[in-house]
């Protein structure tokens, strides 16, 4: 199953062009599922045809639907509370009724990563849930506008380093000895049942994870051309590098005519060229032009007239790789591309086994390799979009004559 994530700077048109890259696809022959969590349906609107959590055939070959976050969210605090109602109880707590939930920030965020979930989950050619089509072959996501749509896509990732560093799933193997160590020590250890939902989470956020950097997923940038949009797009891919998540062409949107815009538009249209120019040379490929209609579009006529095309093959990930440099410098270098990365705003720390990689306001913990683990740093460096650190053996952990 291919999927493609859709984000952008707020105001970009991003819910528009998710909708005309899925009717795009959907002319080609390809099963399509549209998915949104936006709780004002946008989506809908752009599509003309109203959106809920049932799929809605939008057009031949093209289901959509805008995910009920607030009911999911309720539905998952009533089974926690149900969970956890004897502690409750003992605690003289009194329990939330439905109609009392409302729904909590992120919420979209949440539903979104439960319906990815769900769907890579599923076997091909099995229906989804009751009265969903059968898996697609492509979902589109509208996903928020970039800085909550990049927390989202790196939150499964983020949680599960969090709880292994908490709860180690090494020390579930002395579970049988915590009563006699307690009564030893004189305190208190974690129960099997903390140690049993720890193990859960981190199953649940795994196929979070899997299904966000599975092969066939990849994301896709809408922004229009110029400073705000060339700002926000630095910052985007920074953050996918950072994440090991591919991205594809940029979608430009509203570019004017070249010809009879009038005297008024050639600071804007050189402002565009200029851009369009230096996206021309992203490494995902040549931006896309999406012209401007000269109005909002609204229906199925507008989102053809865009000219979207469909999605291409799965772009490349280009995640950390070691280079064996011991023959010539006696290092091996550990390497990242980090493009739109400034000195700046790079911050890197080495903790224990792991290299937590800061960029601006996005963070990653990344393990190391065995290999790396029995070295020392020797220095780091930002050159030409890519951040290259030197491990020098530490000959007190390192096998002798290597």
């Amino acid at each position: 199953m291919r999927t493609v994530l859709v984000t952008g700077p707020g105001g970009a048109g991003r819910t528009t062009l998710a909708a005309a890259t899925a009717r795009a696809a959907a002319r080609t022959g390809t099963r399509v599922l549209l998915l949104t969590a936006d709780p004002g349906d946008r989506l809908g609107t752009a599509l003309g045809t109203p959106l809920g959590p049932a799929p809605v055939e939008a057009a031949p070959g093209l289901h959509a639907l805008r995910l009920d976050a607030a009911d999911r969210l309720r539905a998952d605090l009533l089974a926690l509370q149900e969970r956890a109602a004897t502690a409750l109880d003992a605690l003289g707590a009194t329990p939330l009724a439905a109609d009392e939930l409302t729904p909590l920030p992120g919420a979209e965020e949440l539903a979104l990563l439960r319906a990815l979930r769900e769907l890579a989950a599923l076997p091909d050619g099995d229906p989804a849930r009751p009265g969903d089509p059968a898996r697609p072959g492509l979902v589109v996501v509208d996903l928020p506008a970039a800085p909550r749509a990049l927390a989202l896509l790196s939150l499964p990732g983020e949680l599960r380093s969090y709880l292994a560093r908490l709860l180690p799933a090494e020390r579930q193997a002395a579970r049988a000895l915590r009563p006699l160590l307690g009564r030893l020590a004189g305190l208190p250890l974690p129960g099997e049942g903390l140690y049993a939902a720890a193990a859960r989470w981190d199953t649940e956020l795994a196929a979070a994870q899997a299904a966000l950097t599975r092969p066939g997923t990849s994301v896709t940038l809408v922004a229009e051309p110029g400073p705000a949009g060339a700002d926000a797009l630095r910052e985007a891919r920074t953050a996918l590098a950072l994440h090991a998540l591919p991205a594809g062409p940029v979608l430009a949107n509203r570019v004017l005519p070249a010809e009879g815009a009038g005297a008024w538009a050639a600071p804007l249209l050189a402002q565009q060229a200029k851009t369009l120019d230096a996206w021309d040379q992203d490494p995902g490929g040549p931006a896309v032009r999406v012209p401007h209609l000269g109005h909002d579009p609204r229906g199925p006529e507008d989102l053809d007239a865009l000219g979207v095309p469909a999605p291409g093959p799965v772009p490349a990930a280009a995640g950390p790789r070691v280079e064996d440099r011991l023959a010539d410098d006696g290092v091996l270098l550990w390497r990242l591309e980090l493009p739109g990365a400034t000195r700046d705003q790079l911050d890197l720390v080495r903790r224990s086994d792991e290299l937590v990689v800061t960029a601006g306001p996005f963070r990653r913990i990344l393990p190391l390799p065995a290999a790396l683990r029995r070295c020392t740093v020797a220095g780091a460096a930002l050159r030409d979009g890519a951040l290259t650190v030197r491990f020098a053996p530490d000959p007190a952990q390192w096998p002798q004559g290597r």
